[in-house]
Parts: structure tokens; C-alpha cells; sequence
């Protein structure tokens, strides 16, 4: 959910990683839950309802509900859904592969991840779209640091999906993020390194790419949320909030059970 964010960039305090990484955890402790109900024969309804009963569990709110009048805890975008997908009735079949999107406010702090999930068992083709674009979103993060810039970002993102003959999405981007869900700067996943603003000690944002197996370019549906690739080809995309330290990142959103991956999910041990 991208809003136009123009403005100086926010310099956090030490003391506000805290915040955020209250709110971080308790967004990917919700993520990491959904990976068994993600299933062939259930609808996204249901997989929102899920979330909502989460959300009310930790005693925390729903960042989405109620934005710009959206109703729903998650956004839940299905094979050629690029992002913003509305929940609903429709039930996932085998090997439907769908992106998650949720942001909790923690004690006035906004957690937001997103990952991919599949329903049974992916095609190969969809399988190695949601490794590049992970591998893209890493690739990306190992670039942040004081003194690299958000051009650092973006040229990764770009690199590395187009070497593997994917495209990258350019009408949506990350966002800044702290007391407030979209802030300065926007975090685009294309560019060239060396451009664009300096990365400082303090600055929260999200970090978010799309990647398409087919062209880049999108389509709004007439609901004037759901996005969708126009050539109606695969899209996957992984989200995380990060902070800038002072030799590196923080990742904000890691897995508690490293189920950040869709190749990582493992039965519970009971």
C-alpha cells in the first residue's frame, strides 16, 4: 500500500530500534503461523480471518483496516497478482503461489513484512521466481549501510532479476516506516548505483521488490487496489522493515522460526 512520500528522511534515536523491533517481531511471529493454513481447497478469506484472530491474540491493531477504507488485515496477491490483492471467496489451488502482506502498530509502531507462500506444491518455473526474488530482496539488504546510497539498492534488485530473465516492478516501491506507515523515502527496487539519497545511522524503511517472470509493467483492477501484471505472467515479492546501524542493517522482520522462505517451512515438532 504505496503513498507518494516527498519530505527529509526521519533519523531515528537508538532507543527507537526498540519500537520497531517490537513491532517486527510480532508481524513475522504472524507470518510465520500462517504456513499452515496456507493449503490447497482454502480461500484467502479464511486466511485473513486467520490473521485478524492473530492479531487480537497479541493485543495489537491492524494497520489496513481502515486505510484509505480497505477492510481487510492482509493483502493477499495470487499467482499474477503483483500486490494489494483484496481477500476473498476464491479457494487456492495446488500449487498456487501468493504473497502475504501484513502490518501490525505495536505501541505505535508499524511492523510491515510480506513473504511468499505456496499451496501444495509449486511449478518449477514458480519456484524459481520466488527464489530470485528472495535472493534479489537479500541481495539488496547486504547493501545498507551508512554512506551507501538507495540507488545501491535498487541497482541490486535490478541486477539480479534481470540476469535471471526476470523483470522488476517499477510502479510500486518500498517505503520509510516508524510512528507512521508510509513516510520518506520512496525505496525503489530499480535504479543505478551510487544515485539517490545517502543512507544514514537512524533511517527505518522497507525494503520490497516484485518480480515478474513475464514484462514488468501492471494494471490496476477496477476494485482501485488489486495490481496485476499486464501479460498475466507469475509475480512474487518479499518485504522486509529494516534499520540502518552503525556498520550495517538490522532486519526488523526476521522469521522466529525461519520461515521467512517457502523452502524452509518445517512440520512443527511436537
Amino acid at each position: 500500500m504505496n503513498s507518494p512520500n516527498s519530505g527529509p528522511i526521519r533519523i531515528h534515536k537508538p532507543a527507537d530500534f526498540d519500537g520497531m523491533r517490537a513491532a517486527g517481531r510480532v508481524v513475522a511471529t504472524i507470518l510465520d503461523e500462517l504456513t499452515e493454513c496456507v493449503q490447497p481447497n482454502v480461500t484467502t478469506a479464511e486466511i485473513d480471518d486467520r490473521v485478524m484472530e492473530l492479531i487480537a491474540e497479541h493485543h495489537v491493531r491492524s494497520a489496513t483496516i481502515g486505510y484509505r477504507g480497505y477492510k481487510h488485515a492482509t493483502c493477499i496477491s495470487v499467482n499474477h497478482v503483483v500486490c494489494h490483492g483484496i481477500p476473498g471467496p476464491k479457494r487456492l489451488r495446488n500449487g498456487d503461489i501468493l504473497n502475504i502482506d501484513v502490518t501490525v502498530i505495536v505501541d505505535g509502531w508499524y511492523g510491515d513484512s510480506s513473504r511468499m507462500y505456496v499451496a501444495g506444491t509449486p511449478k518449477r518455473k514458480a519456484d524459481r521466481l520466488i527464489k530470485v526474488t528472495h535472493d534479489s530482496l537479500m541481495q539488496a539488504i547486504s547493501k545498507i549501510r551508512p554512506g551507501a546510497t538507495f540507488g545501491d539498492i535498487g541497482a541490486a534488485i535490478q541486477t539480479h532479476a534481470e540476469s535471471r530473465t526476470m523483470s522488476v516492478v517499477s510502479e510500486f516501491c518500498g517505503h520509510g516506516i516508524g510512528r507512521e506507515f508510509h513516510l520518506p523515502p520512496n525505496v525503489l527496487h530499480v535504479g543505478e548505483s551510487g544515485t539517490g539519497p545517502v543512507l544514514r545511522e537512524g533511517m527505518f524503511f522497507t525494503v520490497e521488490p516484485m518480480i515478474n517472470l513475464g514484462r514488468p509493467e501492471t494494471k490496476i483492477l477496477h476494485d482501485n487496489w488489486t495490481a496485476v501484471t499486464r501479460d498475466r505472467s507469475l509475480s512474487a515479492q518479499f518485504e522486509h522493515s529494516i534499520g540502518v546501524t552503525p556498520d550495517g542493517y538490522e532486519i526488523f522482520t526476521l522469521s522466529p522460526r525461519g520461515r521467512f522462505y517457502p523452502a524452509n517451512w518445517q512440520p512443527e515438532v511436537t
